[in-house]
């Protein structure tokens, strides 16, 4: 798995995630000598050698002089990434020679991934982590839409409620495997009524490419199939009462 960002610092790391919340300050946040984080909440945990990630920097100037510092004492970070890199880390990782990629959703990463970060290409790759293409077609019938409960017979995502749902196959169209979806896990032909944006999500080792769309039904006769042990009609509102697959509450309240 890739994941395409922007390069602010050339070269190429390698190592182990180490996921920081919250934004950093290299100066007072890091111990130059060790590169153990000073933060409690993060276990003074070391970013020597591994691939440090955290939203952007805060803090002096200074901070910049600390990475330098880092480099002369053997501590430096793999790499870097932020999801927006300002002036401070990016001067810092500049400096000294650490590769920074920003523009990178942080909500893909996890702690203990082994990441290879590429600041010449701009990019982030996940090795361990695999990527699907998926649909989630949602049926609307007035004011309410179509919940299904997936069987112990799916691959994954069993005894959660969700959408009506299929892998997009190579050489298929999202909206081509849509229709085709809906038709063979509820029995309905419909034309589709509204394409979404795309939803990116991650469940353990998989992240999800999830691309909705709305059909639109007037009192539809729903036959499941398989894949599904019984379905309901729910208000948008009630499907947080649910244990659904990730992504679905985005996915409605952009459909919707």
């Amino acid at each position: 798995m890739i994941l395409k960002g922007r390069g602010i610092s050339k070269g190429k790391g390698e190592g182990e995630v180490v996921m920081n919340a919250s934004a950093t300050s290299f100066l007072g946040g890091v111990e130059p000598s060790t590169g153990r984080l000073t933060d409690p909440a993060l276990g003074g945990r070391s970013v020597k050698g591994r691939v440090f990630a955290f939203p952007q920097g805060r803090g002096s100037t200074v901070g910049s002089y600390v990475l330098l510092e880092m480099k002369r004492q053997g501590t430096l970070p793999a790499a870097l990434i932020n999801a927006l890199a300002e002036p401070i880390v990016a001067t810092g990782a500049v400096m000294s020679g650490v590769p920074l990629v920003d523009h990178i959703d942080l909500s893909l990463l996890r702690d203990g991934d082994t990441a290879v970060v590429d600041g010449t290409r701009g990019t982030v790759e996940l090795p361990n982590v695999k990527e699907c293409h998926v649909v989630s077609c949602i049926v609307r019938d007035g004011d309410k839409v179509l919940l299904l409960k997936r069987s112990a017979e799916v691959g994954t995502f069993q005894g959660y409620w969700a959408a009506v749902s299929g892998f997009v196959e190579v050489g298929e169209s999202p909206q081509r495997t849509a229709v085709k979806e809906l038709s063979e896990e509820t029995g309905l032909d419909l034309p589709i009524a509204k394409e979404g944006r795309m939803v990116t999500v991650r469940d353990r080792d998989t992240i999800w490419h999830i691309h909705p769309f709305l059909f639109e039904a007037k009192a539809p006769s729903v036959c499941i199939d398989w894949e599904h042990t019984e379905f309901c009609w729910v208000t948008p509102q009630e499907v947080k009462d649910y244990q659904t697959v990730p992504g679905l509450a985005e996915l409605l309240h952009d459909l919707l």
